[in-house]
């Protein structure tokens, strides 16, 4: 690209475009400063996943403890609890889906599609980075570092509160649901030996729930460490999430 700020028609033209733009602006402006990370996929994985968590949360939590204002009407004029119970199956089963459409792009999608599938426990310089990311968050660390995909820390809660968490809400929550369905049924046939091994009805709604929580404690973090490094970090995160790309802040390599 021609140098702008040493032609005067060119700056004219970068003048008009950029308004009062500096030096240093002009030089960024130059530059490519962000990564296609997240394909479409992803994104629409992302975005349905967190719809589908946030109405399994509210009528997970209603169906374990329901409201007294559900009591509206006698139970042959109202369907309220019905209604809770099929927008739980609904949401259950639509993130099954997707989570099975995930780990499809997980094998053909980029490598940055894989990542929340396993931890490179192997490598030495991740740990140090793990470390480094924990003192970063503790606000112990001045200079956080760049990363085009998810941070090492990061990697490490996707992994267990998506890849493995999510695992286990889908096949505790079938089992229940197998519970109801027909006995004999593939479903019954699948899930219920899991169901037996667990010694009950009872317990395996209680470590359903406890999941529940376990994922409602990770949404709460993932949300405010996407919007801490969205302001302190060196790279973008929210948006991200909706453009694809990760926009750098400064054009250092470290």
């Amino acid at each position: 690209m021609s140098d702008l700020s040493h032609d005067p028609a060119a700056g004219l033209e970068a003048s008009r475009l950029t308004g009062d733009a500096t030096e240093s602006d002009l030089a960024s402006v130059r530059k490519r400063t962000s990564v296609y990370v997240y394909e479409v996929p992803v994104r629409l994985w992302h975005w349905i996943n967190a719809a589908c968590i946030m109405v399994l949360v509210v009528t997970g939590y209603l169906i374990g403890r329901p409201l007294p204002s559900m009591q509206i009407a006698e139970a042959t004029h109202q369907f309220v609890f019905g209604y809770i119970r099929f927008a739980h199956f609904a949401a259950g089963m639509i993130l099954t889906a997707g989570f099975f459409g995930r780990i499809y792009w997980a094998f053909v999608g980029n490598h940055h599609a894989r990542q929340m599938f396993y931890l490179p426990v192997h490598r030495k310089a991740w740990w140090k980075e793990v470390w480094h990311e924990i003192r970063w968050y503790a606000f112990l660390e001045r200079t956080p570092k760049k990363y085009v995909g998810h941070n090492p820390l990061a990697q490490i809660a996707m992994f267990f509160f998506m890849t493995v968490g999510l695992t286990f809400m889908i096949v505790t929550g079938f089992a229940m649901y197998a519970e109801g369905a027909m006995q004999g049924g593939w479903l019954d046939f699948l899930f219920g030996p899991l169901r037996e091994w667990i010694g009950n009805s009872m317990v395996l709604h209680q470590i359903h729930r406890l999941g529940m929580w376990a994922i409602v404690v990770f949404m709460l973090i993932h949300i405010y460490a996407a919007i801490r490094e969205d302001i302190l970090s060196r790279q973008s995160m929210v948006s991200t999430m909706i453009s694809g790309h990760r926009t750098f802040k400064d054009d250092r390599a470290d």
